[in-house]
Order: structure tokens, then C-alpha cells, then sequence
């Protein structure tokens, strides 16, 4: 990875359309949703097939009423929606599928909850294993509206460049590169005011566009929920090989309650499930080595989670204030303070993460 003639992408190209130019929608159209047993609300359509520039109760165009509903007349697409030509593949699923096929394994951090530590996870994941440097790893950030990855990785304030084979990542060491929209912002302050199609687009460019090159692990930090960013990286990550998911967690319930669904949404759309963590439990001091709850699992907490619902629980990770200070310094916790309580968790999670791999790419091996 690296090596390749640069130039900065400027901001006055392509790059300022995706981020000017934003709309603010309110979409209140629920007539096409519907409840199913066990899982949580499934939106009619897909979020992508809603063209950006459509009226405002568009079917989508992959569905049997594209270009025939009432809601269609006067839609600038409904000529083309009506002759069934929007209800063939995505073009851009094949072109990942062959753009990625230099990628060895593929994990999604995901979990239903905000502000349990999913960046954080991907930052140390991504360090951990990089700090092989027989392995070449790339961390992808499709946080669209909440970019945190270029401070925790320490690349606050670097660009974008452009070289022969198309985006080039930004790298932290020569084996670890990292792609974000954080990048393409004038400023960490500025905020992405994006509606479904929109984010979509953006994930479908980091995917095709960007080179990656031959890589060990791509690692791809979600935002919390089971929305448009999700459907996207699974769509899109279709036909390709991905690993599966690491779920993240903190222990009480509120948290737990919003994960479940995470798993649920992995359920239905096929994702397999490497594991959980659960960040954020207990402090340990770091004088004493004392352990305090300051998160009380009052349910029984990931543990009790897992066990209900057959996954593999891949460690509890107690709080540690350095672990926030060193993100913020865009720093790696596990090489500041290597033999601290969470930094030992964390290798052992990660351990697992890399047998788990191991593990599925033998089973394809073998049955392949």
C-alpha cells in the first residue's frame, strides 16, 4: 500500500457538490411501512431507490408501482421508472465486488447504540493489527453526519489526494491507511446535512473509488442504528466475502435494548456475527486496581445477552480515562499503556476477532 504519485483532490472539484448543496428533508411518509415479528420496523423500499430529485411519496424505484403510482405523476424519473429499467442490479455492486477482491477479510463495527465506543473499538482494532506489519490494514469510516476516526487515528486536518487508481487513503504507518468523510470536510466543525440517497452515494465512492490495494483487513466503522449507512455497506458489500460483524455494547439495559436490534437487523440481512464487546466495564483504578461499576448491569449485561441469544461474548473492556485521552490525542492506548488492565482485554478481543478469520477462511477453503 502507499507509493503512488498524489495530487490533492481540490476542494472547488467534485468533492464541494457532495458537500454543499445539502438538503434538509422530513420524511413523515410511513404508508409503505409494515411490523414484522421479531425484527424492527422494515421500510417498503430500500433507501438508495429513492432518487434524490423524486416526489415526495415515491414508491422507489425497484418497486412494482415505480413510474405507475399516483404519487409518480409529474416525477421527472417516471418515464424511466415506468419502462422497468431502475429494477435492474446496481451496476456499482459488481464493480466493488471486483474492487475489493484484493481485500482478505472484511468486519463491520456496529451496534444500535450512540456513544458506546464503536470508533474506538475500530481505532484500536485497526492498530492492533496493523501493529503486525506483515499485515496491510485499511479502517474505513462511514460515521457520514459524525466523523470521529481522522482525530482518534490522529489525521485531523489531512486531505484527500488523487493518484492514478483513484482516491488515495490517508495513512498513519505505511501498513495502515484510513478513509473518512472527515477528509473531504473545510473544517471538523462543519456539519453533513445529508438525506439517505446522498450518504449513499458517499459510501458507494469509498467502496469503488478509493484504492485500497491488497489488504489484510478493512476494517468498516458504522454509525449507531440499522438505517441508511447500514444498508448501504451490506448492499454493497454484497458480493464480496465479508467475515461478519463485531457487535458493540456498554452494560446496562438502555444500552442493551438498542443492540439487540443491531443483531436482529445482522439476522435479516444475512451478516454473520463475530462476536460482542462491552465497553465500559467497570473501572478499574488505576493506583488501587480496584474495580468500581459505574455502569451497573442491571440485566445481566452483555454476558447474560449473549448467552440468551448463542453469541460469542469476546471480552468486557473496563473504563480507563486514558483510553479517552489517548483518542483524543490520536494516539494508540495499547502501545501507550501495553500492560494495563483494559489494554490486555483489548488484545485478547482482538486475538479472537483474528481467529475468527483464520477460522472462516479455512471453512471456505475447505468446502470451496
Amino acid at each position: 500500500m502507499g507509493g503512488h504519485p498524489q495530487t490533492r483532490v481540490p476542494w472547488d472539484s467534485t468533492l464541494k457538490s457532495w458537500i454543499s448543496g445539502a438538503n434538509v428533508t422530513w420524511i413523515n411518509d410511513t404508508r409503505n411501512l409494515r411490523r414484522e415479528k421479531g425484527t424492527t420496523l422494515i421500510v417498503g423500499h430500500k433507501m438508495d431507490d429513492v432518487p434524490e430529485n423524486a416526489n415526495e411519496h415515491c414508491p422507489g424505484t425497484r418497486s412494482e408501482q415505480a413510474g405507475k403510482s399516483s404519487s409518480c405523476q409529474g416525477c421527472p424519473n417516471q418515464k424511466l421508472c415506468a419502462s422497468g429499467a431502475t429494477k435492474a442490479p446496481d451496476p456499482a455492486i459488481k464493480e466493488i465486488g471486483e474492487k475489493l477482491s484484493t481485500v482478505k477479510h472484511k468486519i463491520l463495527v456496529l451496534s444500535g447504540k450512540g456513544g458506546v465506543g464503536k470508533s474506538t473499538f475500530s481505532a484500536h482494532l485497526a492498530h492492533a493489527l496493523a501493529s503486525d506489519i506483515t499485515n496491510e490494514v485499511a479502517l474505513l469510516d462511514i460515521d457520514i453526519c459524525g466523523p470521529s476516526i481522522p482525530r482518534m487515528m490522529g489525521l485531523e486536518g489531512e486531505q484527500v489526494h488523487q493518484s492514478n487508481s483513484g482516491w488515495s487513503p490517508v495513512y498513519v504507518d505505511d501498513n495502515l491507511a484510513v478513509m473518512s468523510i472527515g477528509f473531504l470536510l473545510g473544517s471538523p466543525d462543519d456539519a453533513v446535512i445529508w438525506r439517505g440517497p446522498k450518504k449513499n452515494g458517499m459510501i458507494k465512492q469509498f467502496l469503488r473509488d478509493v484504492d485500497w490495494g491488497d489488504l489484510d483487513y478493512l476494517i468498516v466503522d458504522t454509525p449507531p442504528g440499522t438505517s441508511d449507512e447500514h444498508l448501504s455497506i451490506v448492499q454493497y458489500l454484497s458480493s464480496t466475502h465479508v467475515d461478519g460483524a463485531v457487535i458493540i455494547t456498554t452494560p446496562q439495559e438502555v444500552s442493551l435494548q438498542d443492540v439487540r436490534k443491531e443483531i436482529r437487523f445482522c439476522q435479516k440481512v444475512k451478516l454473520p456475527i463475530i462476536g460482542v464487546v462491552e465497553n465500559m466495564s467497570g473501572f478499574v483504578c488505576p493506583k488501587c486496581k480496584n474495580t468500581s461499576q459505574i455502569f451497573p448491569p442491571t440485566s445481566g449485561g452483555a454476558e447474560k445477552m449473549c448467552s440468551d441469544l448463542n453469541l460469542p461474548l469476546l471480552g468486557k473492556v473496563p473504563l480507563d480515562p486514558r483510553i479517552a485521552r489517548s483518542c483524543d490525542e490520536g494516539r494508540s492506548f495499547l502501545n501507550q499503556i501495553p500492560d494495563s488492565p483494559a489494554a490486555e482485554v483489548y488484545q485478547r478481543i482482538v486475538q479472537g476477532v483474528k481467529d475468527y478469520c483464520s477460522k472462516h477462511t479455512t471453512d471456505e477453503e475447505n468446502t470451496g
